[in-house]
This record gives C-alpha cells, sequence and structure tokens, in this order.
C-alpha cells in the first residue's frame, strides 16, 4: 500500500472518530463510525492473506449489524420523542437496542466472538488500532449517554465480559487472541463501572489505551506470534524485554505497576455504592486474567529457547518509530500508580 493512500486512510480513521466524539445528532455520530469501519478495513487486508481478508470480512459485518441497530434505536427514539438529539434518549427500547449495539462494536460479552478472530487475521499494527483507537468512539457515545442507557443490560455485558475474557485466555497460545481477550476483559471492567462512575469508566479507558500501546509496540518490535517465540525476545533487546514483562503484569493489575490503579478506584467505587457482589466477581475475574498474563511474564523472563547452539545476540538495528513510541509509552504503562491521588475522581 502507497504511503498516500496509507495517509489517507489514518486521516479518515481519525477524522471518523472526531464526527463521532463532537456530535449531539445520531445521524452524524453514525457516519463517524461507518466513515471509521470504511477506513480500517483495507489496513486490515493489506496483507492480502485469506487469513486477513476473512478478519477484514467478519469486521465489516458486525460492525455494519450494530451500526444499523444504533439507526434503528435512534429512529425508535426519534419517533417517540420526535428529536434526533444523543442527550436524550427516553424510549426504554432505544436505549437497550443502542447500549446492544455498543456493546457490539466494543467485543462486550455475548457479542465478543468477533474480536479474537479479527484480530488473530490481523497484523500488529493493525490489531493496536482496533483495541485502542476504534473503541474511542463507542465508548464516546457510551458516555455521553451512561444516564440514559440500560444500566442492568450494562452491568450483565460488562460482568459477563470479564468473566469469559478471563476464562477465554487461559487456552490460548497465540498472542493475539490473548490480547483479544485482555481486551473483553478490560472492557467489561469499563462497562461495570460505567453506570456508577462515568469518570472511573474513563480512567479506566486512558489506561487501558497507554498500557496496550507500548505492550503491542514491544511485540511487534521482537516479531513474536506465539508464546513459544517470547523464549527468544532477549536476543533482539536485553533492556526491553523486562520492561515487557513488567507491562503485562501492569496490565494484569498488580501493584505497584499502573494497570492497578483502575482497577483499585473501581472496587473501591462498587464497595462504596453496596455492590460487595459485584466487586468480588470482578476481583475473582481478574485472577483469571493474571494467570496468562503471568504465564507469559515466565514464558518472557524465565526460559530460555531449547537450541543446540549457543545463541548470540541479534544485530541491532537502526531506532524507528517503534522504538521513539516505546520509549514514550512506556514509562507512563508502567509507572504512574503515584499519580493517583491527583487523577482520582
Amino acid at each position: 500500500m502507497s504511503p498516500m493512500i496509507t495517509t489517507i486512510l489514518i486521516l479518515n480513521l481519525a477524522t471518523g472518530t472526531i464526527i463521532t466524539m463532537s456530535s449531539f445528532h445520531w445521524l452524524l455520530a453514525w457516519m463517524g463510525l461507518e466513515l471509521n469501519t470504511m477506513a480500517i478495513l483495507p489496513i486490515i487486508s493489506k496483507s492480502h492473506h485469506p487469513r486477513a481478508t476473512e478478519a477484514s470480512t467478519k469486521y465489516f459485518l458486525t460492525q455494519a449489524t450494530a451500526s444499523a441497530m444504533i439507526l434503528f434505536s435512534s429512529a425508535i427514539n426519534a419517533q417517540t420523542t420526535g428529536h434526533w438529539n444523543i442527550l436524550q434518549l427516553e424510549d426504554q427500547l432505544a436505549q437497550v437496542l443502542l447500549t446492544m449495539a455498543l456493546a457490539m462494536k466494543l467485543g462486550l460479552a455475548p457479542a465478543h466472538f468477533w474480536l479474537p478472530e479479527v484480530l488473530q487475521g490481523s497484523s500488529f499494527k493493525a490489531g493496536l488500532i482496533i483495541i485502542t483507537w476504534q473503541k474511542l468512539a463507542p465508548m464516546t457515545l457510551l458516555l455521553l449517554t451512561w444516564n440514559q442507557t440500560s444500566m442492568m443490560t450494562l452491568t450483565m455485558m460488562g460482568s459477563m465480559s470479564a468473566v469469559i475474557g478471563g476464562l477465554g485466555g487461559l487456552n490460548q497460545t497465540q498472542l493475539r487472541k490473548i490480547i483479544a481477550f485482555s481486551s473483553i476483559a478490560h472492557l467489561g471492567w469499563m462497562a461495570t463501572i460505567l453506570t456508577k462512575s462515568n469518570k472511573l469508566a474513563l480512567l479506566n479507558l486512558v489506561t487501558y489505551i497507554l498500557i496496550s500501546t507500548p505492550m503491542m509496540l514491544a511485540l511487534l518490535f521482537f516479531s513474536t506470534k506465539t508464546t513459544k517465540d517470547l523464549s527468544t525476545t532477549w536476543t533482539t533487546s536485553p533492556t526491553l524485554t523486562p520492561m515487557t514483562m513488567m507491562t503485562l503484569l501492569s496490565l494484569g493489575g498488580l501493584p505497584p505497576l499502573s494497570g492497578f490503579m483502575p482497577k483499585w478506584l473501581t472496587l473501591e467505587e462498587l464497595l462504596t455504592q453496596n455492590m460487595a457482589p459485584l466487586a468480588t466477581m470482578l476481583a475473582i475475574s481478574s485472577l483469571l486474567s493474571l494467570f496468562f498474563y503471568l504465564r507469559l511474564s515466565y514464558s518472557i523472563s524465565m526460559t530460555v529457547s531449547p537450541s543446540p547452539t549457543k545463541i548470540s545476540n541479534k544485530w541491532r538495528l537502526k531506532p524507528n518509530t517503534t522504538t521513539m513510541l516505546l520509549s514514550t509509552t512506556l514509562p507512563l504503562s508502567i509507572l504512574a500508580l503515584p499519580l493517583t491521588p491527583l487523577i482520582k475522581p
């Protein structure tokens, strides 16, 4: 793909998200989501591999279905209330339909099946866009309508996603599928706390993006695709290997790393609102996710690939965009916990 076409697609991705985030009319929001979907499809299928084509087809069908549901719910609301304002979603059926549509766009259970398959067929760069940038527009719509969406539907989907995301990643060896189930689990935390505190949901989203970005960039730098490949990462960069391990543990929410902050504040808020059973279930489900993060950390830091010959370090490559982004995002993904008193909502 030529640099000009890539630039146009990236600009369309940014434009679609900005249109959705800044609109108060349902048709404009839908238009931004569609622009976003159309721009990411060529990026997913850029390699012309059958798996990439399959992944882009699955992504298109899922997103098109969710967009149709958003249009349907907004039309029902317009028929009932006489306006298309996003902030005045009053019809109960429209609220449930919109919640389910946005959950499908994000990849919340039980509409999560497309995310692992799409990520497995995509490159790491496309996968990074799918699990970070593509979540911004639907999450913005949820944050705009957080006091009007179906609270029961969102809480059920969120708690189910946290459990399924933890269970689904246990028997996986493909890194991209593990990352997909990790994304589902984190989205479950965001959806669960969204109806109780939208500021905490936003904090969860920002922290997840800040941690996922350097992790995906590190895996891209190492060119690893399975858990078996992680044992040879030290030959590429002995310095980045322990940093990647700490990023994985931060994604699991271990203190004193950055990922502990949103989970700590989320559980505290749920307990404050007398939701101890829900908080307990989320805490137990995070242990499932932590198991496969620890397994990846063990593979990357404490095992050496069996080889009959002595493994020597690979040639060092010149610094590129990936290493520059890693150097700026890695500290935030690991060391942001002391900032908690400053940003606690």
